[in-house]
């Protein structure tokens, strides 16, 4: 007798639950307010507080990516882009942590940069036997959807980022209170 799956696709499950589930949770603080989050009026305010403009279109693209993508490397299903979402919703927060440095303890990159990493990381192995996608025959999982969805990804992230950077730069006004309400 043969099992469905190996310690391989046993380990893609574990992570895509880990990750997807704090990515869909940090998501759903921003959507809804759930878990102690501060809905799309907060957390949009604190978008433009930061130069990520509009704030409340940052918010949802930002609650979006994390909840539906989070949700979505849970299931197994979409991995390349539910990865590659996910992954360039963490840029966005890296690059908001990045002048406290490296841990999270000070305010900085380490947590989104972990999970940004594991999400593309997804996006790129796949996920396992043990998911829809594999359920489906992999019919939005295909190998030709990785190196899009990544590239998709990085060309929004980088020009919303490079925006936010030049709004920062010239106005030092902008910078807010970096990290209080921006979950990741």
């Amino acid at each position: 007798m043969t099992c469905c799956c190996d310690r391989r696709d046993l380990g893609l499950l574990l992570l895509r639950l880990g990750a997807g589930g704090v990515l869909a949770a940090h998501g759903a603080q921003k959507l809804f307010g759930w878990f102690g989050g501060h809905g799309i009026e907060g957390t949009g305010r604190f978008m433009e507080s930061v130069g990520y403009r509009p704030g409340k279109a940052s918010a949802t693209a930002a609650g979006l990516a994390e909840m539906g993508g989070g949700a979505l490397l849970a299931l197994g299903l979409a991995t390349p882009a539910a990865g590659a979402a996910a992954a360039g919703a963490m840029a966005g927060a890296a690059a908001l942590h990045t002048p406290n440095g490296f841990f999270s303890q000070a305010g900085g990159y380490e947590y989104p940069a972990l999970l940004g990493t594991a999400a593309a990381s997804l996006a790129v192995t796949g996920p396992g036997r043990l998911s829809l996608d594999h359920a489906l025959g992999h019919t939005v999982n295909r190998d030709w959807m990785v190196p899009v969805a990544l590239a998709v990804t990085a060309a929004v992230t980088a020009t919303v980022v490079t925006l936010r950077h030049r709004r920062v730069t010239t106005d030092p006004r902008e910078e807010g209170e970096q990290g209080e309400l921006f979950e990741g």
